[in-house]
């Protein structure tokens, strides 16, 4: 059996706090917001700071992934360098940027998720997604097990305003449905559980921003 490196070898230069879950305590609302981040950018910071505001969280965990098992990983940036980007740019201190799924080794949501609250009993956790995000949603390893981990909150980004009107997950979870004057109270809700919340919207786009479309 081939033993794993220390984790400071397998991630150096990244500080050791990130590759922990964020302290919390008993009785908090935290949102969990994961991708590549690569790079971060205002965009992400709006829809972070939305949630906080629109779902009354304590805590929004930024959680900066190892690698998107959808995506094409050639153009992923180092993960200390996205930590770093992430910290400049989620500036509100109730956002905790960490990348402790490198540490635990889980690279699917599902997983992460499973993770979570195994570790953290009695804390409401809520999951944050773009409304971008809805259309391949159902092309997520066992996407209906998030579903019915934690509350989900969609939230609106440019063009996809509609986008929950022909979700796969939408559709089998119509009943599910929380009305946004209540997004408040989703995190404390029983899974499964969803709302989708309106707001500002930001343009930026990681591909773009890559692509040098945006500077």
């Amino acid at each position: 059996m081939t033993q794993r490196l220390p984790l400071h070898r397998q991630y150096p230069g990244i500080d050791q706090a990130y590759l922990r879950m964020p302290h919390v305590e008993k009785g908090m609302a935290v949102g969990l917001f994961g991708g590549s981040f690569n790079p971060p950018h205002a965009g992400h910071a709006l829809v972070a700071e939305i949630s906080l505001r629109q779902l009354d969280l304590d805590q929004i965990w930024w959680m900066v992934t190892p690698g998107n098992p959808l995506k094409d990983a050639s153009e992923l940036a180092p993960l200390a360098e996205r930590l770093a980007q992430s910290e400049k740019t989620a500036k509100d201190p109730r956002i905790k940027v960490t990348a402790f799924e490198a540490a635990y080794h889980v690279r699917y949501t599902a997983d992460t998720l499973t993770l979570i609250k195994a570790r953290n009993p009695g804390v409401h956790f809520v999951w944050i997604m773009g409304a971008d995000s809805l259309a391949g949603f159902h092309r997520w390893q066992r996407w209906r097990q998030i579903a019915m981990t934690f509350p989900i909150a969609v939230v609106d980004r440019p063009g996809s305003t509609l986008a929950y009107l022909s979700s796969r997950l939408t559709k089998t979870f119509y009943y599910a449905r929380v009305d946004e004057a209540d997004a408040p109270l989703l995190a404390r809700s029983r899974a499964p559980a969803w709302t989708f919340i309106h707001g500002p919207r930001s343009s930026l786009s990681s591909t773009a921003i890559r692509n040098g479309k945006i500077r």
